[in-house]
């Protein structure tokens, strides 16, 4: 089981199996879940947008831009139970 020290300033380095495992890299961010039993939950907080190809389909009619942005919170939520936060 990887390990890390917690610095003077509180900060972290993760091992890099676990970032390997997430697949984030510098710069990403990432959400800590602490959950009720007192385990801390580590999630990656990056969408890699290719996730997201074909959530919408297509109606046959043009949208705005804020019926596309709609149908992409809509699609977000829908995949990852959740909107991004970025």
């Amino acid at each position: 089981m990887p390990t890390a020290t917690v610095t003077s300033k509180g900060q972290v380095t993760i091992p890099k199996a676990v970032r390997d495992t997430l697949g984030i890299g510098a710069g990403d961010r990432v959400a800590f879940v602490v959950r009720d039993d007192g385990v801390v939950e580590l999630r990656p907080e990056t969408i890699d947008l290719r996730e997201l190809y074909g959530a919408l389909a297509g109606s046959g009619r043009r949208m705005t831009i804020e019926e596309m942005s709609e149908g992409v919170v809509e699609a977000v939520v829908e995949s990852f139970g959740r909107p991004y936060r970025g």
